[in-house]
């Protein structure tokens, strides 16, 4: 299985979380994680594989010119590296047909096989969203995107790299930049959502993109508003947002996922 990360060294330690619940959710499942960055350093990358089964687990660099969308919006939120899953298909070998993208920020509770394997026909992503029909709407207005568009999370993704490779059109995505540049809230999904949103497979985000803002809002005493639903039904635990279990002042309930991936940790 494939996979791609976007980072930089300040998430080293919580690609190593992601890889180590990957491997422990799939015994049997062997992945090739392909690491874009544009800073990472060769001590650095043999840090992140540093005990886990090479035979299971290869780490790939691919080193990004700092240069690279050297005018895109960024912050210290949204550095230059989110930008990178944009350009994937560009970006990773030409043998690659598909990928499955990971936020750093994710622990996995169950294989992702099923997810990497969906039949995407001609669709560019499969994707999440986690905003509610009006805010929807809003999105629609605020991005122009076209009237049946999906707004997603970019948190995870399918990406269909042979079908980018055939319709992407980068100048587009340089030009959506710079007209909408002062209405980007979350920079890369807002591009992806206003470009492509009409070419986006929906996903279920309890399964595949579960946050603790879904938890907290399902009404009480609803059989999904428990932590043993949460642990038996989905398979990606998405840490979006600046409420991180790593940080001091964690607010919500999904800490055991990442302390219990933590563990797993080799040596």
């Amino acid at each position: 299985m494939n996979l791609l990360v976007t980072l930089n060294a300040g998430y080293l330690h919580q690609l190593r979380v992601l890889l180590a619940s990957i491997l422990a959710a799939d015994p049997s499942g062997c992945f090739t994680v392909y690491l874009c960055h544009s800073s990472l350093t060769e001590e650095q990358l043999r840090s992140a594989a540093e005990g886990f089964d090479p035979d299971r687990l290869q780490i790939v660099s691919v080193p990004v010119s700092r240069d690279f969308l050297k005018d895109a919006p960024v912050t210290d939120r949204y550095p230059t590296e989110m930008y990178y899953r944009i350009f994937a298909a560009r970006l990773l070998p030409d043998t690659l047909d598909r990928v499955l993208y990971l936020d750093p920020d994710i622990v996995v509770l169950q294989p992702l096989k099923k997810l990497f394997e969906l039949p995407m026909g001609d669709a560019l992503f499969a994707a999440a969203s986690h905003v509610r029909r009006s805010l929807q709407r809003l999105n629609q207005l605020r991005l122009d995107m076209e009237p049946d568009g999906l707004y997603i999370n970019s948190g995870v993704m399918v990406m269909n790299l042979a079908q980018l490779r055939r319709e992407q059109d980068e100048q587009a995505v340089f030009s959506y930049l710079e007209a909408h540049q002062n209405r980007l809230m979350l920079p890369d999904q807002d591009v992806i959502s206003g470009l492509y949103g009409d070419r986006i497979l929906p996903l279920d985000p309890w399964r595949w993109n579960m946050t603790e803002r879904l938890f907290a809002a399902e009404p009480r005493g609803s059989v999904r508003a428990s932590l043993d639903w949460v642990r038996q039904n989905s398979a990606v635990i998405h840490y979006c947002g600046r409420n991180k279990p790593w940080k001091e002042h964690y607010l919500g309930s999904f800490d055991v996922f990442y302390r219990e991936a933590e563990a797993l940790l080799p040596g």
